[in-house]
């Protein structure tokens, strides 16, 4: 291999490797909002409950 076939290879690598990641992000947060609502209702639980210290 000459070093002009590993130096195009390297960018293409660069290249995927930088895009691939974005395009799958994109892709997935697609299908995750074609999704419907799940119907379950979330319970908050109370804002003024006390967090125990072991000190």
């Amino acid at each position: 291999m000459s070093l002009i076939d590993g130096i195009l290879l390297t960018l293409l690598n660069t290249v995927a490797c930088l895009a691939l990641p974005k395009l799958l992000s994109v892709v997935l947060s697609h299908e995750s909002q074609n999704t419907p609502p799940s119907t379950s209702a979330l319970t908050s639980q109370d804002s003024n409950s006390e967090i125990p210290s072991f000190s």
